[in-house]
């Protein structure tokens, strides 16, 4: 028959080696929830093509195609403007005689002109389409980091659920210890103390799961995610020259140039060719009996107009200093979003095996030290110590495991490969 002394070692053992229970929906912190469904059937590039529909710039970019609409159907008329038509009548003081004279002015395209005001409008075109694809790339940017986001407090707000477990249940055994007289009521505390904290620290993470949550929605519009959206990491080793958002900057810099060579090409102003007749008719008491029906044209060529064309010329070439300026800065951005994207990559992958190894070893320990704890060889604060560092350990080796999958997509993005 077993002592008393051996049951008083066994209790506390069998105690803490009880497997632990985790009820995930017994705590509820706040009220306020934004919920997230999983949708099967999205995907992550359809994702990115429903918040592009939703997206605030769709306006403006769809304004850029009609404006690139109306440069080519101007380009496409015969006319280098609106024509004009004119009729006037006179009439001589005495009466005898009356004159009427009709006439229709067109403005004609200048040498060049018209071939300049097509390649704008092809430019345009060319611009409004990459200027999309450019705007896509920004919304995939957005869509990924709101997802990650969202899987990295999720992992946390877990990770402080299954603590707080942890701690309520170390405080319903230290309950029984106590009442048995095994330990103090200090100790009972102290583990109290401890799920007050982690209660605490579940609410905080609960909030910031809720912000991402909300983030996410602000940004795509919908409550649903993909069940599956990790990326495979692309085999680019640096920032090329297709890249999305460089094209788009290099054709709005090709527009303007058309734009400028267009304007150029306007001159002093438009040729105009006049076409008209005159009707000269007698009164009746005119002697005259015959009326006179002439055809007449003429041809107006404005001339010294470079002083009031060149304001606008500067203009669009201080535009067009300006875009190549961004596209200098722009490439700088890149590269160096580039350089940040490859080492968060390589330092998230050395860091998860460190992860990895240190969450094994101190899983070891705690069991090593609950059981050191359970005879009674050490006292409670080091196994709170003890648990604190190895639930630490576990959530780093949690979260890098999610990093090294969002690093994946954060490259992607940096070199500009949509999903």
């Amino acid at each position: 028959m077993p002592s008393l002394r051996s049951l008083g070692l066994c209790l506390p053992l069998l105690l803490f080696s009880a497997p632990p229970v985790y009820a995930k929906d017994s705590h509820i912190m706040v009220e306020h929830k934004d919920p997230i469904t999983v949708d099967s059937s999205l995907t992550l590039p359809k994702l990115v093509d429903l918040t592009l529909e939703k997206y605030p710039d769709v306006s403006w970019l769809n304004s850029l195609e009609e404006e690139a609409k109306a440069l080519q159907k101007r380009g496409d008329s015969w006319t280098a403007g609106a024509a004009q038509a004119s009729l006037g009548y006179q009439e001589v003081t005495s009466g005898t005689v009356h004159v009427i004279d009709a006439k229709v002015q067109v403005p004609l395209w200048n040498f060049g002109q018209r071939d300049a005001e097509k390649n704008l409008a092809s430019q345009a075109s060319v611009s409004a389409e990459n200027m999309t694809s450019a705007t896509k790339l920004r919304v995939a940017g957005l869509v990924r980091a709101a997802l990650w986001d969202m899987e990295l407090q999720k992992i946390r707000y877990d990770q402080a659920h299954i603590e707080l477990d942890s701690y309520e249940e170390l405080l319903a055994k230290t309950k029984r210890r106590v009442d048995l007289g095994d330990l103090p009521r200090m100790d009972e505390l102290l583990v109290q103390t401890e799920v007050l904290q982690k209660r605490s620290a579940l609410t905080l993470a609960e909030a910031e799961l809720m912000h991402a949550r909300k983030r996410y929605n602000s940004i795509t519009q919908t409550n649903k995610i993909p069940k599956s959206y990790q990326e495979k990491l692309a085999d680019l080793k640096e920032v090329q020259q297709n890249h999305p958002l460089l094209v788009a900057l290099n054709s709005q810099i090709e527009r303007k140039k058309a734009e400028l060579e267009a304007q150029r090409l306007v001159g002093s102003g438009q040729t105009a060719i006049a076409i008209g007749v005159n009707s000269d008719r007698p009164s009746k008491q005119d002697q005259r009996s015959n009326n006179t029906e002439a055809f007449n044209i003429g041809i107006t060529v404005p001339f010294g107009g470079e002083a009031h064309l060149a304001p606008q010329l500067a203009a669009i070439n201080v535009e067009l200093n300006r875009l190549i300026s961004e596209r200098a800065q722009l490439y700088r951005d890149l590269e160096q979003a580039h350089h940040e994207a490859e080492h968060n990559l390589e330092v998230n992958q050395a860091e998860m095996k460190t992860a990895e190894e240190l969450k094994k070893v101190a899983e070891q320990y705690l069991k090593m030290a609950e059981l050191s704890y359970a005879v009674g060889e050490s006292n409670l604060l080091d196994l709170l110590k003890i648990r604190a560092r190895t639930q630490q350990a576990v959530l780093n080796a949690k979260e890098r495991a999610v990093m090294l999958q969002r690093d994946h997509a954060f490259y992607n993005q940096a070199v500009g490969v949509l999903p």
